[in-house]
């Protein structure tokens, strides 16, 4: 969590755009003990290109730190058999993938799963923040990618996201597992998620490369997102 938000606090002030210093969001009565963080800009950027350096270096530092260390960690966990009623952590398909290259099997499967150490926990709690991030809404680091690719279009992509996660906490609780984490994110997206940051000059695009890590930054949201992070196991 810190490394992805010391990089935009870096990238920020590389184009001389006043930040604060990061902010941890809590998240008390959980294993996770926060909600990611978030740098408040006290300045426009002066162009989408700046605005994109600022929103992607974030996830993409945390991904480096955040993939070895998972896979690491899962190296060194052990398979157990679980029992009913055991809450295990959710996957993405990039955890998912992970578990796949360690153990070369789809876990949970066959009444198996893996029991993470500390070290695979912290990896997979950053592939989580990381997913949390890239939620393409507002000041979050995906909303900054969003707008630098799409400019005002990228307003569009609140109410699907609110849509979607109001889904998540219909379905949690239809399997008799409040969802407080999706609601206490939808609560914040209405409140805070329907500015973004518009930089100076809002005409220049993307140049390519940055396009194209645009996208693939975006695509990292799919990858990383946990819509269950907590499932309790019924057998």
């Amino acid at each position: 969590g810190g490394a992805q938000e010391v990089a935009p606090f870096f990238a920020a002030r590389r184009h001389n755009v006043p930040v604060t210093l990061p902010f941890f969001i809590p998240m008390p009565w959980s294993y996770f003990g926060t909600l990611g963080a978030f740098i408040q800009l006290r300045g426009p950027v002066s162009n989408r290109r700046a605005l994109f350096d600022v929103g992607a270096a974030g996830p993409l530092a945390g991904l480096v730190f955040a993939v070895p260390v998972l896979l690491f960690g899962l190296a060194t966990s052990d398979l157990v058999t679980v029992q009913s009623g055991q809450v295990f952590e959710g996957n993405s398909v990039l955890y998912l993938l992970a578990k796949l290259a360690v153990f070369g099997r789809i876990l949970p499967g066959n009444g198996a799963d893996v029991l993470l150490n500390q070290v695979a926990w912290a990896g997979w709690v950053g592939l989580f923040v990381t997913g949390l991030n890239l939620l393409p809404v507002g000041q979050l680091d995906g909303g900054h990618v969003a707008y630098s690719l799409f400019g005002e279009r990228s307003r569009y992509f609140l109410w699907p996201t609110i849509l979607g996660l109001a889904l998540i906490v219909a379905y949690s609780w239809l399997q008799g597992a409040p969802a407080l984490t999706w609601g206490l994110w939808i609560f914040l997206l209405l409140a805070f998620g329907r500015v973004h940051a518009r930089p100076l000059e809002d005409i220049t695009g993307l140049d390519p490369r940055r396009r194209a890590l645009a996208i693939f930054t975006l695509a990292l949201f799919f990858l990383c997102f946990v819509p269950l992070p907590l499932v309790a196991i019924v057998r």
